[in-house]
């Protein structure tokens, strides 16, 4: 969607510029916004941030190149383009340090207008495109990441493995990798590798004969006392009643 607005005190010239426009734009979305003062361009462009002005230098209030240095202060990326009947060169300066991007003189030829504003869109439209490739290149590295750290956390799980030693082996730092992945996954770091531990712990309580302190070694827990109280938080009972309730189940089946 672009957002256009069009500075001019003559009404004549006015929907000129305003039926040139319209037939370039090609969105629904896309707005034409119109004013016949400085004054009032600065309020429509702090509320409607424009991504192209068409702006006559001279219009009541505030003339054109004030409003456009005060809308610089918010909008310096916007496309400007100046319209005057007068062709002094001090103007002309001033909106080269303004980044005004075409400075055209009255009475403006209709082909010429229209295709000025033509090649305005088609910039914007550039920018845009850059912009959003820009924001998937990013997003694309992080699942990249993530997916490269699932692989190392699946495949060591088993052992002590810390924050710091994942985010190590993706080249990260601790924290931007916690954020990362508890953004990517839908859950922090520690309860993923938690919910894994505690998944190859039920393993092993219903296969083997193992005490629950080895179980917890074999998880890679290094306090047989958290890991009873992780193995709760997750299960619901403790280590001992769920190898009971494994070995009950599987007689009432036999």
């Amino acid at each position: 969607m672009s957002i256009v607005l069009i500075v001019e005190d003559e009404l004549l010239e006015l929907e000129f510029l305003k039926s040139i426009v319209a037939e370039e734009l090609k969105d629904k979305e896309d707005k034409i916004l119109t004013c016949q003062s400085g004054i009032q361009a600065v309020k429509l462009a702090k509320q409607y941030r424009p991504d192209i002005m068409i702006m006559d230098i001279h219009i009541p209030e505030m003339d054109g190149l004030q409003a456009i240095k005060e809308i610089r202060k918010f909008l310096p990326q916007a496309s400007i383009m100046i319209l005057s009947a007068y062709s002094d060169f001090s103007y002309a300066q001033t909106a080269i340090r303004l980044r005004v991007q075409e400075y055209l003189l009255k009475p403006i030829k209709p082909v010429i207008f229209r295709q000025v504003f033509h090649d305005l869109l088609a910039s914007i439209a550039t920018s845009q495109e850059h912009s959003d490739e820009q924001v998937m290149e990013p997003k694309a590295n992080q699942m990249q990441i993530i997916e490269k750290a699932l692989k190392y956390i699946h495949d060591n799980f088993k052992q002590k493995l810390s924050l710091q030693m994942v985010s190590s082996y993706v080249y990260l730092n601790p924290q931007y990798f916690s954020r990362i992945f508890k953004k990517e996954v839908g859950v922090s770091y520690i309860d993923y590798i938690n919910k894994l531990k505690i998944e190859y712990a039920c393993k092993l309580l219903e296969t083997t004969n193992y005490p629950a302190y080895r179980i917890s070694s074999e998880c890679g827990f290094t306090d047989p006392s958290y890991f009873n109280r992780v193995f709760v938080q997750q299960m619901n009972m403790t280590p001992k009643a769920y190898r009971t309730k494994h070995l009950c189940d599987n007689t009432d089946n036999n």
